[in-house]
C-alpha cells in the first residue's frame, strides 16, 4: 500500500490537473476584464480570512507578480471571522484608506465559504461596484451551512466562481483511527491565482499594456525598479513597497 505522502502526490497532482481544466473558461473570461481595468489604472483586490489569507499571499507584492494587487488584511489572522459585522468593518476601513472603485475586482478566498467575514467583504465590494470572484471548493460549501444572517454562500454571491475541487473537509488520506490529513485548498487556490493572473498579464501584452511586474528584491536594481512600477499605486497599497 502506497505511504501517506505518496498517496498525497498522486491524487494532489490529479487534483491540480483537474481544477485548472474546469476553470479554465472561467479564467480566460476573467483575463481581459481584469486586464482592462489594471490597464486604466485599477487595483486588484484580494481578501482571505484565516488559512485563506495564505492563498491571497500568493500573488500580492511577489516577485514576478504584478505591483497592482494589494490585499485587505485581518489584523486578527481570521480568529473573529464569524463575527458579523466584522467583515463589513474590515472592508470599510480598507476603503477608506486605500479605495474599492466600480470597475474592479476583488477576488475573495473562502473555502468553506460559508464564513461571515469573507461573505461581508464580497458584499460590500459588490454594493461599491467592484465584480467579485469567489475561490471556494463548491463541493464543501454545498455541504456546510452558511453563518451569515443573509443565508447566502460565498459561491452563491460571486459574479465569478473559482472552484478549488476540495472535498468537505479538505483533505485526501485518510489515517486512520478516523484521522484526515493531506490538505489541497492552499494547492490547488495558489495554483489557479497564478494562472488567473498569468493570463491577465498575456492579455494586457497582447493589447500593449505595459507590464509592472515586481522583480524579486535579491536581484540587482530590483530595488529601484519595484520602487518604479510601484510609485503610480503607492497611495492605494495596504504596505508600503520595500
Amino acid at each position: 500500500m502506497a505511504s501517506p505522502a505518496d498517496q498525497f502526490y498522486a491524487r494532489a497532482t490529479a487534483l491540480l490537473e483537474s481544477a485548472r481544466e474546469k476553470n479554465q473558461p472561467v479564467i480566460a473570461a476573467l483575463a481581459p476584464l481584469i486586464g482592462a481595468n489594471l490597464a486604466a489604472g485599477g487595483m486588484l483586490h484580494v481578501f482571505g480570512s484565516g488559512h485563506s489569507e495564505v492563498i491571497a499571499r500568493e500573488i500580492i507584492g511577489r516577485a514576478g507578480g504584478l505591483v497592482c494587487v494589494n490585499g485587505i488584511p485581518d489584523p486578527t489572522g481570521g480568529f473573529i471571522e464569524n463575527l458579523v459585522g466584522y467583515g463589513t468593518a474590515l472592508a470599510g476601513g480598507y476603503d477608506r484608506r486605500h479605495e474599492l472603485r466600480p470597475g474592479e475586482t476583488i477576488i475573495v478566498i473562502s473555502n468553506s465559504g460559508k464564513n461571515s467575514s469573507p461573505i461581508e467583504v464580497a458584499l460590500y465590494a459588490k454594493e461599491k461596484g467592484l465584480r467579485v470572484v469567489g475561490l471556494t471548493s463548491v463541493a464543501m460549501s454545498s455541504t456546510a451551512a452558511t453563518v451569515h444572517p443573509g443565508g447566502k454562500k460565498l459561491h452563491e454571491i460571486s459574479d465569478h466562481v473559482l472552484d478549488n475541487l476540495g472535498v468537505p473537509g479538505d483533505t485526501l488520506v485518510d489515517l486512520g483511527g478516523g484521522l484526515m490529513s493531506g490538505p489541497t485548498s492552499t494547492l490547488v487556490g495558489g495554483l489557479l491565482l497564478n494562472l488567473l493572473m498569468l493570463e491577465v498579464m498575456a492579455w494586457m501584452q497582447a493589447q500593449g499594456h505595459p507590464l509592472p511586474v515586481l522583480r524579486s528584491q535579491n536581484l540587482p536594481g530590483a530595488i529601484a525598479h519595484n520602487r518604479q512600477v510601484g510609485e503610480r499605486y503607492k497611495h492605494r497599497l495596504s504596505k508600503p513597497l520595500a
